[in-house]
């Protein structure tokens, strides 16, 4: 009986490799732009014609010669590796020497190029498997356009399955999109037949590209970090450091309805990574308002040989070495994001209007402002720690709010949510529950509420009939005079956050309750200790900025004198 197993022809092999790395126009993109990137290129075009099923990149990056044009688009070429154990130190987006390969399968491929400080540039026409059938001098910039036409002509059964043209743009956009997240420097031009469409100008930083593709958040609504991480305890001592790039929106001004922008970027591409994803929504836990989540950008450049790239065709999932430790680095950054210090305080002198004008207001008022002694110990501006004093207590207004000051204006913070969220921190660092005596008697307690009780750590047993003894407290209910009105809440449900949470708001300070102006610093330094100090553990902000800029303008304290008499 002859066998049934046989070998592919090689058409139908090259087939099926050209399926797995291409199988969208966003993939084409995705492909031609890491190339112009792995290329030095600092500006992309890049041009579409969905109905036609073209797409058109160009770039300025290093160009190719006449010998790199001739082996581009032959399989499983490449110039980023030479042996496989350079799949262990991969540097560059590309690497497998696939995509062009692949396009050669799926469609027709048209590469000008012409090298940096070269004279002449070249056109090359490939054919099905790679070979170039037509070689022409052309008069090209410096940099490389690809032109990729009739993509799956050869498949048409590919083409029906695809999502409509206007979804497979809303792809493409969201893939130039997370490309230029990780590249913040580069200039991009999308064009959809022959009408540019969008732009991505450069920026400095990631933070700063941001709000172009968020519009609808401002730049004063993030906090960029930037850090500088030692490696895992067991890598090697050769390795070079890594760094940390996080931009988080700030929890008390903007947020989303789905978690769908916690973006994870490693090395320069964007990746999936569920470990670290679920790192950053656990961080912002108690932070935001219910079902609602974070904005948060992270992306990490680390050592090539904590990273396998070959889990997927499409590079996008990854085996990352010694992940407990990038969690921990991941937790901390997001901590040191989200505190409130010196160094996330806008920069400014001490001596701004604002200072001058409550001081200058001290004698006729009865706040009781006291100035930062001139020869206290500052501590170093640079310092990621909080500094106890950078916000100073100047008067309560309403028996509610904290009028603070600091070096870039003053704030108005809100003292019943303020103190429960140093509450809440410290009942997290340490639950601790304290015997009472006599015991809390409660009346008519469902058996529901007898074992939510229980499950949070509190000693109840039965004292009578339809009457329940409790025998052991939170220690911040214990001199309350509403203890068990507290611990009948508790009995509601809950896991044992909820019930700290609880705790906390039950016994945060009254708004309505008058504080001395020594009351009022204390609870500005503990608050300002705390990890999330922006909002309350419902999500609720806590403080009201208003910069001493914003001031000026609203005074219009720019005005020329003589103009403002009328000369």
């Amino acid at each position: 009986m002859a066998s049934t197993i046989q070998a592919l022809p090689t058409e139908v092999v090259y087939l099926i490799t050209a399926g797995e790395v291409i199988d969208s126009l966003a993939s084409v993109v995705r492909e031609l732009v890491e190339n112009s990137l792995d290329a030095g290129a600092t500006r992309i075009v890049v041009s579409l014609w969905p109905q036609q099923w073209r797409i058109r990149v160009a770039d300025n990056g290093c160009g190719m010669n006449l010998d790199d044009l001739q082996q581009a688009a032959t399989a499983h070429s490449t110039s980023k590796i030479r042996s496989s154990a350079d799949l262990w130190k991969i540097n560059s987006l590309g690497f497998r020497g696939e995509a062009l390969h692949s396009l050669t399968t799926l469609a027709d491929l048209e590469i000008l190029s012409r090298p940096l400080g070269g004279k002449l540039g070249l056109r090359m026409i490939y054919g099905d498997g790679g070979e170039v059938v037509q070689v022409e001098v052309t008069a090209i910039a410096p940099g490389t356009v690809v032109t990729v036409s009739h993509l799956f002509g050869n498949c048409s059964s590919r083409r029906q399955g695809l999502p409509t043209a206007a979804q497979q743009m809303k792809a493409v956009q969201a893939t130039i999109q997370q490309i230029a997240l990780c590249h913040p420097h580069v200039t991009w031009q999308i064009w959809q037949n022959d009408r540019q469409w969008f732009t991505i100008c450069p920026a400095a930083t990631t933070g700063q590209l941001l709000p172009q593709i968020l519009p609808q958040v401002r730049q004063g609504d993030l906090q960029e970090v930037k850090l500088e991480i030692p490696n895992p305890p067991n890598s090697s001592l050769l390795t070079p450091h890594s760094s940390l790039n996080l931009v988080v929106g700030l929890p008390d001004r903007c947020h989303r309805h789905r978690p769908d922008w916690v973006r994870v970027a490693i090395n320069g591409r964007m990746v999936k990574t569920p470990e670290l994803e679920q790192t950053i929504l656990s961080a912002f836990h108690r932070t935001l308002p219910r079902d609602r989540y974070p904005i948060c950008f992270l992306h990490l450049a680390i050592s090539p040989d904590q990273i396998n790239w070959n889990r997927n065709p499409a590079k996008t999932e990854i085996y990352l070495n010694e992940i407990i430790y990038w969690q921990e680095q991941i937790t901390q950054a997001i901590n040191q994001a989200l505190s409130i210090s010196s160094t996330n305080l806008k920069e400014a002198v001490h001596t701004t209007r604002v200072s001058k004008l409550l001081k200058a207001a001290e004698a006729k008022g009865s706040y009781n402002f006291n100035p930062q002694n001139p020869n206290e110990n500052h501590k170093n501006p640079n310092s990621s720690l909080p500094t106890p004093n950078s916000l100073k207590a100047v008067a309560q207004v309403s028996n509610t709010y904290i009028v603070a000051e600091h070096s870039g204006g003053m704030w108005l913070v809100e003292q019943h949510i303020a103190h429960e969220r140093v509450l809440y921190e410290q009942l997290c660092d340490s639950w601790q529950l304290v015997p009472i005596e006599p015991p809390i008697i409660l009346y008519q307690l469902s058996p529901a509420q007898v074992s939510q009780l229980e499950r949070i750590g509190l000693e109840i047993e039965p004292f009578g009939e339809q009457l329940w003894a409790v025998r052991n407290i939170p220690a911040p209910l214990q001199q309350r005079d509403d203890c068990a009105e507290a611990i009948l809440e508790l009995s509601l449900g809950g896991d044992l956050q909820t019930a700290q949470v609880a705790v906390a708001c039950r016994s945060a300070i009254r708004n309505g309750t008058p504080m001395n102006h020594q009351e009022m610093q204390t609870l500005l330094d503990d608050w300002q200790r705390t990890r999330n100090p922006r909002t309350c553990p419902h999500g609720r902000p806590i403080y009201l900025s208003l910069e001493e800029s914003a001031l000026a303008r609203f005074f219009r304290r720019n005005w020329v004198i003589g103009k403002s008499h009328g000369i």
